[in-house]
């Protein structure tokens, strides 16, 4: 099954390219991001899968119950309780009072998040301002997961924004588009269609990656919309001639026009016969007498049985040739 699975992945990636994409897909606007929020804290009420003490949840639980109005005179030491890194995500218009998700994973001796409850935690940006507080009951993902992975777990709605990212997207007087993957190609065809559209020369492509835009004038404070016209907007995107391999699951996918120059292959047991010349028998070379696509080339050896262990092999061998005119990444 792995064989075929990755040969289809091969002849998925190969299908026509005349198809548009919407600009959406293919460009993100700068300062339009999420931003990682990050605390501490301190899960509760495990059955004893916790801790079971240590320096910081030992002074943590102190200076939690002084907060209280009591005062322990030595260090509480518990199996019930864990402390934790909580994570987040601040979405790039986040407004207060809004629940996000968080992630909790254990960083002391626990063996199991599974029953707890999260402490109240401010979570803190890169500024070190507070802008969410996290709480809520501990989810490790069901019975199977929570086996595999029981020290890390997720609350859906576990936070809510207290403080939002000054950014006033409506004011803008201009805008940059990144592109998503770098292609001088797609980034000129982005300017013309906008330009084309809007009617006037508002993009111009400053290089592979981005597409700077003026707002006309008639959408002056109306940027949502003028967004919302864009983003729909539909483009050929290019990309590059590329394979790339994963050796440890055989797995490969290849993108963009991959050619292949005529070249005579041999590789382990593969034996096909080419008839002509008075030559009636088996011969050892696969020959390719023109220029064809990887995906005919393909559908040629798969016919002979070769798995994706074969195909990794002849496409270095044809990269190393110059038979093989794309790039070969490896992951």
């Amino acid at each position: 099954m792995k064989k075929y699975f990755a040969i289809l992945l091969l002849l998925i990636s190969y299908a026509p390219l005349s198809k548009m994409s919407r600009l959406k897909d293919l460009v993100h606007v700068k300062g339009v991001r999420e931003n990682p929020i990050i605390g501490y804290g301190l899960v509760i009420g495990l059955n004893g899968t916790g801790d079971g003490g240590g320096e910081i949840v030992d002074s943590s639980l102190k200076r939690m119950f002084q907060k209280l109005g009591l005062n322990p005179t030595r260090e509480i030491s518990s199996k019930n309780v864990a402390s934790v890194i909580v994570t987040a995500k601040l979405p790039a218009f986040g407004r207060i009072g809004q629940k996000i998700d968080i992630s909790v994973s254990s960083i002391g001796d626990s063996n199991s998040l599974a029953g707890g409850k999260l402490l109240v935690t401010p979570l803190k940006g890169g500024d070190g301002k507070i802008y969410a507080v996290a709480s809520g009951n501990v989810s490790i993902g069901g019975l199977n997961k929570g086996k595999a992975f029981p020290t890390s777990g997720l609350i859906a709605n576990g936070a809510t924004i207290e403080r939002e990212i000054n950014f006033a997207f409506n004011e803008k007087k201009s805008i940059r588009l990144s592109l998503n993957n770098s292609d001088f190609t797609t980034a000129a065809r982005i300017e013309k269609t906008i330009n084309q559209e809007l009617g006037g020369k508002y993009a111009i492509s400053k290089d592979a990656t981005t597409i700077d835009l003026v707002v006309p004038v008639h959408y002056q404070r109306k940027v949502v919309q003028l967004m919302a016209i864009l983003e729909n907007f539909k483009v050929f995107s290019d990309q590059k001639a590329k394979i790339v391999i994963n050796e440890r699951t055989g797995t490969i996918v290849a993108g963009g026009e991959v050619v292949i120059h005529p070249v005579a292959i041999s590789h382990g047991d593969l034996t096909i016969e080419i008839k002509g010349g008075g030559n009636d028998k088996p011969d050892s070379f696969y020959l390719i007498e023109k220029k064809t696509t990887l995906n005919e080339l393909v559908k040629s050896l798969n016919a002979f049985g070769t798995t994706p262990e074969d195909l990794i092999s002849i496409f270095q061998a044809l990269k190393s040739n110059g038979a093989l005119v794309g790039e070969i990444e490896l992951i």
